[in-house]
């Protein structure tokens, strides 16, 4: 395998650990750049490659962990759009939801990474034990307790593809709508709706429960869309059914993940804030979007 072939792997690592897509290109560039000046004899670049940008990563972490003690309201994962190449995010797509994601923060940063090399890419102990300068006794320990905090949290998704997108178009229909009634047949009695505007755009400021308060708020969504000539585009995102809103002019407003099990919407998130969606083009200005629209 050549080195460039290595790069989804390296940006996978590193956005798992991250939750950030701009980071985690960063962080591989940079893993880049070292291999091409190390004077060292390199066996194995993929071994190479994978420590730095784990390295990399468990050096942001920490100080990122910190950022977020302060950060404004509910912190959710930078959105990744995966529909261009479902298949290749297919057998790892539990591991890339917001759900899985935020799971993972509360685990350590070291407990992070021991837990994703080992439990979801792969690699043996006495690799992750050399990647993390750890004794593999030390991995072992931290590997079973980041996977026991896991396995007692980790969401649950629709087994069936085609059920899961059949479900999605209502769920979005239902939002485009107005309908509460029909948000009411798709939405699990104890869903939850999270919003991530982190103090930057209007946004709810803590989680909504319970289907009677979230299909009256969802529901009070559709005038607005098409009062404000929103688009709302159905995406898989971070594998799972998902839609990207935009402006008049084409510009994001927010991105809208919804996890599905047993049949029934879950979990709403919507991330709105515009520092973690440039990643996805040009970012609509929501506040200013409403000032205007009040104006007229």
């Amino acid at each position: 395998m050549s080195e460039q072939a290595l790069r989804p792997l390296l940006f996978s690592i590193a956005y798992r650990m991250l939750g950030s897509v701009a980071d985690a290109e960063d962080i591989v560039q940079e893993a880049f750049l070292r291999y091409e000046r190390t004077t060292e004899v390199v066996e194995s670049p993929k071994a190479f490659l994978s420590t730095v940008v784990t390295r990399l990563a468990l050096d942001q972490l920490k100080s990122a962990r910190v950022r977020r003690e302060t950060y404004v309201g509910e912190w959710l994962p930078e959105p990744l759009l995966t529909d261009d190449d479902p298949a290749q995010h297919a057998e790892q797509a539990d591991t890339l939801s917001m759900a899985f994601l935020v799971l993972l923060e509360r685990l350590s940063p070291v407990e992070r990474a021991v837990f994703l090399l080992h439990d979801v890419f792969g690699y043996r102990f006495d690799e992750v034990a050399s990647m993390l300068t750890l004794s593999e006794a030390n991995c072992r320990q931290l590997g079973v307790r980041a996977r026991r905090h896991v396995e007692t949290e980790k969401p649950r998704f629709e087994a069936s593809r085609r059920e899961r997108d059949e479900l999605a178009a209502r769920f979005f229909a239902a939002v485009t709508d107005g309908d509460v009634a029909a948000l009411v047949d798709v939405l699990a009695a104890d869903v939850v709706v999270v919003g991530d505007g982190g103090g930057k755009a209007p946004q709810w400021a803590t989680p909504i429960a319970g289907v009677d308060r979230v299909s009256r708020l969802l529901a009070g969504i559709g005038p607005q869309i098409a009062e404000y000539g929103v688009v709302l585009e159905p995406h898989e995102v971070n594998g799972q059914a998902g839609a990207v809103m935009r402006a008049p002019d084409g510009s994001i407003t927010n991105v809208w993940s919804i996890e599905i099990a047993d049949g029934l919407v879950q979990t709403v998130r919507s991330v709105i804030n515009p520092d973690k969606l440039r990643h996805l083009g040009p970012v609509a200005d929501v506040r200013t979007l409403l000032r205007e629209h009040r104006a007229r």
